[in-house]
């Protein structure tokens, strides 16, 4: 049998030589023994010698690497040590206990600001909500609306706010409130919510413009009618006849007449409550059918104020004895402004840059109260309005001519609240004197610190750090620093120490002109001149009205605390709407900027978008 060597030769297997396996077995372990003598490879050592003890591998296989044995064991030793240790950490962390780092105290102006918006809670009037949180208000007037003798209603005008220390409820004053503080929160929204108080202050707007919606018919697209006041403060008829302003009673026990007074031809009154809704608009437009629901009636307001020209205090209406309007023009200016930026339709803002307009506005000439910005005259704001667009839109032509000038206007009049120039005067203390010395000062103070703050922002916005005052250049520090000193004043910086803000320091007016403040909530229902023994008492109000900003001082800064003095001690919406906006303008960090955008978020493009590229050429 042949069989085939494995080291390429023949192998023969000789049955035949069985008998001699002892010599073959010598001779085959010679062989052993001479073969072994040479090193042999791992191939032979396989075949000959077979498996044999394996070494130890000295490489571990990962798949895509492979890694020194020594060196994998050292990783995973070193990961587990490092697991144990952090769990050591966390469970030493975890049970010893920790002192938490409170966040740093909030400035005075965002404390103040949270004190100022309670003062709307404390005029609301109607039926109040739950979280009103002003323990000694509760609901009112909730007849308003109804004719005097009949008891049909009208219409349902139970809501809104009281005015002042009365119960009337003053629409025009009214509107331009809501229409600041929907300015103050398009801008100053993270600030709002930084404070805490962006859901408070929608609120109070909202109460504004849902009652706004009851003054008219909101659903129509064309009205000849519009109320303009609910209640009357005519004393004419002396205490013998019972209203607002010869009784002295809490609004809770309120038992007259409320006469509703309707206008048929007010534009002033109309295109304002038209800037108050619109303006409104923007803030809560991401409430779609809210918002919608209030630029459809802002703009039949405004074909009401456009169609039937006229001034609400005219005819002897009551209202001229309190709120008396000097013009519509600067009405037309700021609503259109507002009206422009709710819709972004074109012809609002056409009419609004109308040089006609600006001009019968007062827009190209000065005066004793030019500059200053009230509930009646607008047109300071809408300038300020106004300039804002030329900044970060630049619409060019044809508005370009007017916007110009209402931008060196508001230059200029910027100017004018620097102490370095003398357009007005100011106390020994530092106020300064927008009215000329004349009674109830603060409202104007704390809109022009309101504009100077805003300015200020909106030229840092803008990348520009000042403008110039003739020859001079001031930095827009400048302003920020007027609106300081002047809210500084207000808040007790002043020769009197006391704080103007009620509950805002530890001096403040005790005996504020305010009927619900000034009567205990006592189970006992005072009738009109009960009441007046409250009103002339010298005792302190049991009540602290929150937030309220009384009249303010005098020219000498002297300031008397006497309930019986309107003219230092009444606070009013109008004037609490712009110390609100400029405390939010104020708080916190300058760092946080306004917001540029969203009053633009209805606007249209100014230019048309450029046409895209060309496709590339292939031949």
């Amino acid at each position: 049998m042949y069989g085939r060597d494995p080291w390429g030769g023949p192998l023969e297997i000789n049955t035949t030589d069985s008998a001699t396996d002892d010599d073959g077995s010598r001779n085959l372990n010679d062989f052993d023994r001479a073969a072994l003598s040479r090193p042999l490879d791992e191939t032979q050592q396989s075949w000959l010698l077979g498996p044999g003890e394996e070494k130890k591998k000295k490489y571990v296989d990962l798949g895509c690497i492979s890694v020194s044995r020594k060196i994998f064991v050292w990783t995973v030793g070193l990961i587990f040590a490092a697991g144990f240790i952090a769990g050591f950490i966390v469970l030493i962390v975890k049970t010893v206990p920790r002192h938490h780092k409170h966040p740093p105290p909030a400035d005075n102006y965002t404390v103040a600001l949270q004190k100022a918006l309670m003062f709307f809670n404390a005029q609301k009037s109607g039926r109040l909500p739950k979280h009103n949180n002003v323990s000694w208000r509760g609901n009112s007037c909730l007849n308003d609306g109804k004719s005097d003798k009949s008891g049909a209603v009208l219409k349902d005008l139970v809501g809104g706010y009281y005015d002042a220390g009365d119960a009337i409820k003053f629409h025009f004053p009214q509107a331009f409130a809501m229409t600041m503080l929907s300015w103050s929160v398009i801008e100053y929204s993270a600030k709002y919510e930084a404070a805490g108080e962006l859901n408070h202050v929608k609120e109070i707007i909202k109460w504004g413009t849902d009652y706004f919606l009851k003054t008219f018919n909101s659903t129509a697209d064309t009205i000849n009618q519009l109320v303009s006041q609910v209640g009357t403060g005519d004393t004419s008829g002396g205490t013998n006849d019972p209203n607002d302003h010869t009784c002295w009673m809490r609004p809770e026990d309120i038992d007259y007449p409320r006469p509703v007074t309707e206008c048929s031809s007010c534009s002033d009154l109309a295109a304002e409550m038209a800037a108050a809704l619109a303006s409104a608009s923007i803030v809560f437009k991401d409430n779609k059918v809210y918002s919608k629901k209030l630029v459809h009636g802002a703009a039949t307001l405004w074909k009401f104020a456009r169609d039937q020209r006229g001034m609400y205090s005219g005819g002897g209406a009551d209202a001229a004895n309190f709120y008396n309007s000097s013009m519509y023009w600067d009405e037309f200016v700021w609503g259109g402004a507002w009206m422009y930026y709710a819709t972004g339709n074109q012809s609002y803002l056409y009419l609004s840059t109308h040089p006609t307009l600006a001009k019968h506005a007062g827009a190209f000439w000065g005066g004793p109260d030019y500059g200053v910005l009230s509930w009646d005259n607008k047109l300071t704001g809408a300038q300020v309005l106004l300039t804002r667009l030329r900044l970060f839109l630049s619409p060019g032509y044809p508005y370009e001519e007017t916007l110009k000038t209402f931008h060196n206007q508001t230059s200029i009049i910027m100017c004018s609240y620097l102490p370095y120039f003398n357009s007005f005067n100011r106390t020994r203390g530092g106020l300064i004197q927008l009215n000329h010395g004349r009674p109830q000062p603060l409202q104007y103070v704390v809109n022009a610190a309101f504009l100077a703050t805003l300015y200020s922002d909106y030229l840092d916005a803008a990348d520009t750090p000042g403008w110039y005052c003739g020859p001079n250049f001031y930095s827009t520090n400048d302003l920020r620093k007027f609106a300081q000193t002047q809210i500084d004043y207000i808040l007790g910086k002043n020769p009197r120490k006391m704080s103007y803000v009620v509950g805002f320091g530890n001096h403040y007016p005790k005996h504020v002109h305010h009927r619900g403040a000034s009567i205990p909530k006592n189970k006992v229902k005072y009738n009109c001149k009960g009441g007046y023994k409250w009103r002339d008492s010298k005792k302190p109000n049991p009540h602290t009205i929150i937030g309220a900003m009384v009249a303010g001082p005098d020219k000498y800064d002297g300031f008397h605390d006497v309930r019986t003095n309107y003219n230092f001690t009444e606070p009013t919406i109008a004037g609490n709407a712009g110390l609100v906006a400029a405390l939010v303008a104020l708080s916190g960090e300058r760092t946080t900027k306004i917001d540029k955008n969203t009053i633009f978020s209805a606007v249209p493009p100014m230019f048309p978008t450029p046409p895209p590229p060309p496709a590339p050429w292939n031949p």
